[in-house]
């Protein structure tokens, strides 16, 4: 039998359902969950910090969840302290919630890279399993209402003048 004569005899459905069920693991549309939507409080307790997101209502919040293995975190942080350093007067601040279990290894990292946000560990993941963050780096923007607005995967360039406008109309 011809393949191609099998393939003209396989139902709609069973040609489609593998398509489909690739497409499921995609955002539907452009409006990943949570935008729009109250961000999920938490308390993270580690070594050096005890960070509460309730402590940041009135402020805009950049939320990014990383970690010292993940290349594109560490690709990110210079832009994050920058972010951090530009808007630190204007009601903005950059949290950092790192994965990491080794707690020598990130205290370490944090040194070496100068990195001078706030930022605490959570080794247990229990703060990225809450906001369903699996891939890092992960940022959410949360306005001063506490309303996720945005939300990023991947590292980006906090100095791009469209996320800079962004932050700052969140800011005003």
């Amino acid at each position: 039998m011809h393949y191609y004569s099998c393939v003209r005899r396989l139902p709609w459905f069973a040609v489609l359902l593998p398509i489909l069920t690739v497409l499921s693991g995609c955002y539907g549309g452009s409006r990943p969950p949570r935008i729009g939507t109250a961000a999920p409080d938490f308390i993270v307790q580690d070594a050096d910090h005890k960070v509460e997101l309730r402590d940041f209502q009135g402020k805009v919040v950049v939320l990014n969840f990383w970690a010292t293995w993940c290349a594109p975190c560490v690709e990110e942080i210079p832009s994050l302290t920058q972010l951090q350093d530009r808007f630190k007067n204007k009601g903005l601040a950059v949290v950092g919630v790192s994965v990491d279990v080794d707690n020598d290894g990130y205290h370490k990292f944090l040194k070496d890279h100068n990195v001078d946000f706030l930022t605490v560990r959570d080794p247990d993941q229990k703060t990225n399993d809450l906001y369903g963050t699996f891939k890092f780096p992960e940022t959410y923007i949360i306005d001063r209402k506490g309303i996720v607005r945005r939300k990023f995967i991947g590292a980006v360039d906090w100095s791009q003048p469209e996320i800079v406008d962004f932050l700052t109309k969140l800011s005003s």
